[in-house]
């Protein structure tokens, strides 16, 4: 049996904002702490059937750099729920609304 960590080391402002958001990982590829401007983490509470969440984002994270990382979240998401539940016809409209999405974000940004 082996362990695994991750952690995450939040730098807040005087807000309680954060400011730096750092991560590391025993399986990282990579030795000490890695940078981050934004993380989303969802996790399963099985006793009280619920889910548990957490995102948190810099103030350097733009808001282009916050589209493409909804856009790839939901297309991971799509791929997880491929993988977890072979349910296909479910994940692909997960995959076809990160599309859509990505193509309304497109055309705001156009005017």
């Amino acid at each position: 049996m082996a362990t695994k960590e991750i952690k995450f080391t939040i730098e807040l402002d005087e807000n309680n904002h954060p400011r730096k958001i750092e991560w590391e990982a025993t399986d990282a590829g990579f030795q000490g702490k890695k940078a981050c401007s934004s993380m989303l983490i969802s996790m399963w509470d099985k006793e009280a059937q619920n889910s548990m969440n957490i995102d948190l984002w810099t103030k350097e994270m733009m808001i282009p750099h916050m589209n493409v990382h909804m856009i790839h979240t939901l297309m991971h998401l799509s791929d997880v729920f491929r993988r977890a539940t072979r349910n296909t016809a479910a994940a692909e409209m997960i995959k076809q609304f990160a599309h859509e999405f990505a193509a309304k974000l497109k055309q705001d940004s156009l005017g």
